[in-house]
């Protein structure tokens, strides 16, 4: 069980910074080019959606990028 609450919160961090970074690509891309909203919004549904898969990875059992140090005999 604690593996799991160890996973759910490398996945908040993971999520914090991939919105920090879409959030700011975004920023930077409309001081250049005029961003319609719809495309604004279809970006953050597709994070939304990587995200939900993320969870419903970690509640079926599965890990996210987990790296496990050989046992140590």
């Amino acid at each position: 069980m604690i593996a799991l609450a160890i996973q759910i919160l490398w996945l908040l961090i993971g999520v914090l910074v991939l919105c920090g970074i879409v959030w700011f690509a975004l920023k930077v891309l409309k001081t250049f080019l005029p961003i319609e909203p719809i495309i604004e919004n279809t970006v953050w549904l597709i994070v939304l959606i990587l995200v939900l898969i993320g969870v419903l990875t970690l509640l079926a059992g599965g890990s996210i990028g987990s790296i496990h140090a050989p046992l140590l005999r």
